[in-house]
């Protein structure tokens, strides 16, 4: 399976709490929401194409703890989104939690390359990542991830915990989608191109 990592992110970054104000205060996180506002039906029809792809999920345990509280409670049969996070098999990378009660969820506690090295070598299409900006950012430093879709809200924050911070690893990428819906979120989709390239400037 391919590793294909969406995150919703501000201009500077920011991937904290994109839902609701309370989504996410940690760190004394002020700003949730910020996303919110700019959604409209063409982003929703994209995010249902992506979510369409899916054969398993893989989350970080702060967003699977937010993800099972919330999903399980909506049981509309025809909602794309909720149809495929409470049927399809979910991992969370996590060495605090025991239990797993959103089902069919595994614990994931080991080396997290290896065991995600695992995943994607069983026959299926994506496991993606929805939010878990740490845990992405441990993937993308192991070389694991294959895609980024990124949806980026025209909002400055100047706090919040970011995507791609500083001392990150670094990575090439190439652009495979670059749209603006009408609610002015910019949807951009990047493959893995190995390292960075660099040269000089010459005039």
């Amino acid at each position: 399976m391919r590793l294909v990592v969406t995150e919703f992110l501000s201009l500077d970054g920011v991937a904290q709490g994109p839902g609701s104000p309370d989504e996410d205060r940690d760190g004394g996180f002020t700003q949730g929401g910020w996303l919110v506002p700019h959604m409209d039906e063409a982003f929703l029809s994209v995010a249902a194409g992506w979510i369409a792809g899916a054969d398993a999920f893989l989350f970080g345990r702060r967003t699977y703890e937010n993800f099972a509280r919330d999903w399980p409670k909506v049981t509309d049969p025809d909602d794309p989104f909720a149809a495929k996070l409470n049927g399809l098999p979910k991992f969370v990378a996590s060495r605090t939690l025991t239990t797993a009660p959103w089902e069919p969820s595994t614990i994931l506690a080991g080396d997290l390359a290896t065991e995600v090295a695992e995943l994607k070598s069983r026959p299926g299409r994506e496991i993606q990542v929805h939010g878990s900006a740490t845990l992405a950012q441990s993937l993308l430093a192991a070389g694991l991830v294959d895609e980024f879709r990124l949806v980026v809200a025209p909002v400055v924050l100047g706090q919040g915990r970011r995507l791609f911070p500083p001392g990150g690893a670094p990575a090439g990428l190439r652009v495979v989608r670059n749209e603006t819906t009408p609610g002015g979120l910019v949807i951009q989709v990047f493959e893995s191109a190995g390292a960075p390239r660099y040269g000089t400037y010459g005039a």
